[in-house]
């Protein structure tokens, strides 16, 4: 039996009949404002370290003569606190980032369903730890431990001169990278683990049938796919070791030296726990100088940000997807 299609209505706009329209322009406003809101609070970021730091940017020596945690110009000063900004970083990614992978592979590949859950809920909870409470764990547990580890170290190895020099309490640059890396490990963490749990079953299934171990499949399947989790979470965590402020403070003996006497105190110090130590007491040109240094850590975390973006994009066998 024939049967008659009812003609459909030509004059409606037939994006007028998309179901959920109204909803998708919404999504669409409020991902477009949020992203601009972004760029705008960035630049006005920028613009307002800028425009405080330009002062001491382009004073000569002489002008921070009165300040007395300033020998010489602006720059001498600052590069001692720039190195130890990324020692400090360097030393707590090189703890941080080999532990995270290890306890991201135990959660999603190797412990029990509810072990992993429990483990993932902890994980979670650490990361919202406060970072004071983490310098106050540090001071008072952390050093003590470690006293004896320095001094075995020095005694020992004192005639390398990243072993040399140690002498108690160990208010260190070593201490204070462990701290940090005590401190990013949970966030590094849990970004890897979902990486991790997001590898496609049937590649694990694939290598798990050509007769690979676990460990194998894990070589073969989960960490080329999590290769770019594993840069992106790496970064997230040095972000936050670079402008750590309140645990290195707690912790680090400050000094302005540049050397890699890793055990020996008062040689180091960050920026960021520079400006909370001076900034209270600070006045004019002195001021301007710790915004100055706080402009210089912001390029810092955008260039470091900035490079492992152009990694990830330059290497597409990095992408999971592929």
């Amino acid at each position: 039996m024939a049967t008659t299609t009812p003609p459909q209505d030509q004059t409606r706009p037939a994006d007028k009949r998309a179901p959920g329209r109204l909803g998708n322009v919404i999504f669409k406003g409020i991902s477009t404002t949020s992203g601009v809101m972004i760029l705008v609070t960035l630049a006005a970021v920028a613009i307002f370290l800028l425009y405080r730091a330009w002062p001491a940017l382009v004073a000569n020596a002489s002008a921070f003569e009165e300040v007395n945690f300033i020998g010489g110009n602006l720059w001498e000063w600052v590069a001692p606190l720039i190195f130890g900004t990324v020692l400090a970083s360097v030393i707590a990614l090189v703890v941080a980032v080999p532990l995270s992978i290890g306890i991201a592979l135990f959660i999603s590949h190797y412990a029990p369903r509810r072990l992993a859950q429990l483990l993932g809920y902890m994980i979670d909870l650490l990361a919202a730890i406060p970072s004071v409470i983490v310098g106050l764990w540090g001071s008072s547990w952390l050093m003590p431990l470690l006293d004896p580890v320095f001094t075995w170290l020095t005694n020992t190895l004192g005639f390398i001169p990243l072993f040399a020099d140690y002498t108690p309490p160990a208010r260190n640059i070593t201490t204070g990278g462990l701290v940090l890396a005590i401190m990013i490990v949970p966030i590094i963490t849990a970004t890897i683990r979902e990486v991790f749990l997001q590898t496609p079953r049937l590649h694990e299934e694939a290598s798990l049938a050509l007769g690979s171990t676990r460990w194998e499949m894990i070589r073969q399947a989960v960490l080329p796919f999590g290769r770019s989790g594993i840069i992106s979470a790496s970064m997230l965590g040095l972000g936050r070791a670079l402008g750590e402020t309140m645990a290195i403070l707690l912790i680090l003996s400050p000094g302005y030296s540049i050397n890699l006497n890793l055990l020996e105190a008062g040689q180091h110090n960050t920026i960021a726990a520079n400006i909370a130590l001076h900034f209270p007491e600070s006045s004019g040109i002195a001021v301007d100088a710790l915004i100055a240094s706080g402009l210089i850590l912001f390029a810092l975390t955008f260039g470091v940000n900035l490079l492992a973006r152009w990694i990830i994009n330059r290497r597409a066998e990095f992408s999971g997807a592929n």
